[in-house]
């Protein structure tokens, strides 16, 4: 698959009106594709630098020169990539936004969605629940980090934690590295490679919360995900096993080992999984406080329990 071009190093410039044109088939070209126009607006705030009420007013259209990051030929290019390899357009720019950051992104990682930001909130809310001391200023792990995204909201949240990211792929875990140089976060968070848990032996019985975003995807259903997904970002990343739950269950079994007594496991799921992931937690026997919580759209979509003391 063809790369992304590197932005110039030098200023390229064209006129708002060309841009306006350009927008306007672009627009056009998103509508027969059923790709949402608003994408391609998005795409040019990161290009250009447009921001939305110029976007919405078409104000833009005035002025005399607009820089890009790219030549519009170039940025033809890119759209086209959207259009005929239904490539995400975050991977097109290699930028997404999570929460308040601006998250470097590539085919080697998920591109993280808005309803995974909730975790982050669910993580504050069961520290503050808990009856156990000091939980946000303990030692934490985001399994399979991918982009980095929740260990970043992680330190954001708990300015006095230190924050494990683990993930089985090195080009992930670089991608991750450079988002927390990025954004500040380097000191507070160390990186590891490898699988779940098994590169955190030393922290046995020291964390104070998990947090991971699985793959949760059973595996017949790979095929029928929108091509952005399915051809695009990373299968390790979906693909859950023959019920989708393959790695739920690991995590599941293997972090009483890992967690203090009263720390938070906290894990993202697919819809529909919420009653056996409760089962699977209740037989398990060291959980207690077992929630399924819905997200913004009211689909249960996250599971929140507690170590015994």
């Amino acid at each position: 698959m063809a790369t992304t071009p590197e932005p110039s190093s030098r200023t390229l410039a064209v006129s708002g009106q060309n841009l306006w044109l350009w927008r306007q088939e672009a627009r056009r070209s998103a509508v027969e594709a059923d790709i949402p126009v608003a994408e391609v607006d998005w795409l040019l705030q990161e290009v250009a630098g447009i921001d939305p009420l110029s976007l919405r007013l078409e104000s833009f259209k005035a002025r005399s020169h607009i820089e890009l990051r790219y030549p519009l030929p170039v940025l033809t290019q890119l759209w086209q990539r959207r259009l005929c390899d239904r490539l995400p357009v975050q991977y097109l720019v290699g930028i997404t936004p999570w929460r308040r950051f601006s998250l470097k992104v590539s085919p080697a990682v998920l591109i993280p969605r808005p309803e995974t930001e909730y975790l982050i909130d669910l993580a504050v809310s069961a520290t503050g629940q808990s009856a156990t001391p000091q939980l946000d200023a303990g030692q934490w792990a985001d399994l399979g980090t991918g982009s980095g995204a929740i260990a970043l909201g992680l330190a954001e949240a708990f300015r006095s934690a230190t924050i494990h990211a683990v993930d089985y792929s090195h080009d992930a875990l670089a991608i991750a590295q450079l988002n927390a140089q990025q954004l500040g976060f380097e000191s507070r968070i160390q990186f590891y490679q490898g699988s779940w848990l098994s590169p955190l032996a030393s922290l046995k019985g020291q964390l104070s919360g998990i947090v991971s975003n699985p793959p949760y995807i059973p595996r017949d259903e790979l095929q029928q995900l929108q091509p952005e997904v399915r051809d695009h970002e990373p299968l390790m990343a979906l693909d859950g096993g023959i019920d989708g739950l393959d790695c739920i269950r690991h995590l599941i079994r293997t972090a009483p080992d890992y967690l203090r007594p009263g720390g938070v496991w906290i894990i993202e799921m697919m819809a529909g999984q919420g009653d056996t992931v409760a089962q699977l937690l209740h037989q398990q026997g060291r959980y207690c406080q077992i929630q399924i919580l819905p997200d913004l759209a009211g689909i249960d979509r996250f599971a929140l329990a507690y170590r015994q003391e």
